[in-house]
């Protein structure tokens, strides 16, 4: 498992009957965790005076209860900052488990002593756009959804990234790729978070088990001849990490050597001592 331990203003603090009790800054959240199958004591007293919780509702979606919350406050990470906003279907605006991907991708670039050029496709709020970019990397920032991009900008403005050459662009990402593949553009390094389940601008429906093979094999298209990386990201409920892994192998290994490496994500539990799982990520790597 890749721990995310280096976070100073946010932890877990404690995790039971689907639920985690988190710090973020000077606010306490509390907000569901289908990965929390397990009944401790909630002893902390933090559970009974959090700034917010979020409540499923039994129709779908759910809502923040007692909120004691400004608008948006800000969270820093080494030298990123990120702007945190409470919004629908209990996310914050950042996933603090990437960390450990964060500071992968930001070494990776700075080691490389020579220009590298990323592509962040379903980038959402940008955290690893700024890791790339503040790893001295030029970026692509693609994602659906408008509002997503617009708080990718303002959190390269607050990390003083408002000048690194950041391309933000507002598209759907199998559509964008096909293009660039027209316009013979080609990337260094990919770094996708994938949705488990969407639908494209014309209906067309994506779900990770049948989509994402097809849609690595036509990324794997943009690499350049001298690629850096490709990550890839995913929080589909049973997906084993090593089966990103694998198909990172299938598609890059034998065309461009290098070695895959797979792991669950994960953050620490202040109270337990234990580790909290978040999902998976594989990443294939140059040597």
């Amino acid at each position: 498992m890749w721990i995310s331990d280096q976070w100073k203003e946010y932890e877990v603090i404690d995790a039971s009957d689907g639920e985690k009790l988190e710090r973020w800054g000077d606010y306490i959240l509390i907000r569901p965790d289908p990965q929390v199958i397990w009944s401790t004591p909630k002893t902390d007293p933090r559970w009974r005076r959090s700034d917010a919780r979020y409540a499923r509702s039994n129709t779908g979606g759910g809502h923040w209860n007692e909120h004691r919350l400004p608008e948006h406050w800000a969270l820093h990470y080494r030298e990123l900052t990120f702007l945190i906003k409470p919004m629908n279907f209990k996310h914050t605006g950042v996933f603090p488990e990437q960390a450990v991907n964060w500071d992968f991708i930001t070494d990776t670039v700075r080691a490389a002593n020579r220009p590298v050029n990323v592509l962040n496709l379903f980038a959402y709020t940008g955290g690893a756009t700024l890791a790339a970019a503040a790893g001295g990397a030029s970026v692509c920032h693609v994602d659906a959804a408008k509002g997503m991009v617009q708080m990718a900008r303002d959190n390269a403005r607050a990390s003083g990234l408002e000048n690194a050459p950041i391309r933000w662009i507002v598209d759907d990402c199998g559509k964008f790729v096909e293009r660039e593949l027209r316009r013979g553009k080609r990337y260094d390094a990919v770094i996708m978070d994938p949705p488990s389940y969407g639908r494209g601008p014309s209906g067309e429906v994506w779900k990770l088990e049948t989509s994402l093979w097809p849609f690595l094999e036509q990324v794997s298209r943009v690499l350049s001849d001298h690629p850096l990386f490709v990550l890839v990201n995913s929080y589909t409920t049973g997906l084993a990490p090593s089966v990103v892994g694998y198909m990172l192998d299938s598609i890059l290994t034998k065309r461009y050597g290098g070695h895959t490496e797979s792991q669950e994500l994960g953050l620490p539990v202040t109270d337990s001592g234990l580790f909290l799982p978040c999902g998976a990520t594989g990443r294939w790597i140059a040597n």
